[in-house]
């Protein structure tokens, strides 16, 4: 009786860890979101398969759980990393109410980590990540985070930037954050992490501000020092005689 919770990483399962594919293949049954559980049916087409839609995320963990229960081993799948706005904190909730259920969790790569791969190197010192969907937190709370991300300077990582009913979402951020930061502020978005039609931009905060995303977009700020080296968003470390040569 065990649950593992598999991050399948972003996109289309190309960046999917060696340990993440030894627990899919070790498990009977597969639980997720209909999306993410297609991406991995051609590579495991002897599992069962149990998906849901969008908003069924306690109704999937108290199936894996339950499945768990009933002696199946189990995996519940989510994209990117399953402890990075996963599955994996639900899972341990909803287990509470069941027998005793072995529970492991797998990680994989996230949003921020494959996006900044593509944009360069943005993460490379202190970083937040934040996420401006307020179906779960209060826009308040999104605002002070946002806030005191800024004024510390980190490198700030937005996921769910904007969405049909939150249009104007990364515009109030972009707000909030100048009120702080420079406009000149290095910025770079990834739309489709890992995806067939993967894009990419670097942009300054002030253009941020009006720029036109989607759900399927990750979002990077620079702090003070983050820079635009020859078309890629770099954070320097800080490392010593970096940028000079003695003759």
């Amino acid at each position: 009786m065990k649950v593992t919770v598999i991050g399948l990483g972003p996109g289309a399962g190309a960046d999917l860890t060696g340990r993440a594919r030894e627990a899919l293949a070790a498990c009977d049954l597969v639980v997720g979101y209909t999306a993410y559980v297609a991406l991995i049916k051609d590579e495991f087409p002897d599992k069962e398969y149990r998906s849901t839609g969008m908003r069924k995320e306690v109704d999937r963990c108290r199936a894996a759980v339950e499945a768990a229960v009933e002696g199946h081993d189990v995996a519940m799948v989510c994209s990117g990393d399953s402890g990075v706005y996963g599955m994996a904190g639900l899972i341990y909730e909803v287990a509470q109410d069941y027998p005793p259920v072995d529970i492991e969790v797998v990680p994989g790569i996230t949003a921020a980590c494959g996006g900044a791969a593509v944009l360069g190197a943005p993460l490379t010192h202190d970083f937040a990540v934040v996420s401006l969907s307020d179906l779960l937190t209060p826009w308040e709370l999104i605002e002070k985070r946002l806030t005191c991300a800024a004024e510390a300077d980190f490198v700030l990582c937005i996921y769910n930037p904007m969405s049909h009913s939150r249009p104007d979402h990364l515009r109030r951020a972009c707000d909030i954050l100048l009120k702080v930061k420079d406009p000149g502020t290095v910025c770079g978005w990834v739309r489709n992490i890992g995806r067939e039609g993967e894009e990419c931009k670097l942009l300054t905060l002030a253009e941020l501000r009006d720029e036109k995303v989607d759900m399927f977009t990750t979002v990077f700020v620079g702090s003070s020092a983050t820079m635009n080296l020859n078309g890629k968003m770099v954070t320097p470390r800080g490392y010593r005689g970096v940028g000079s040569r003695e003759a």
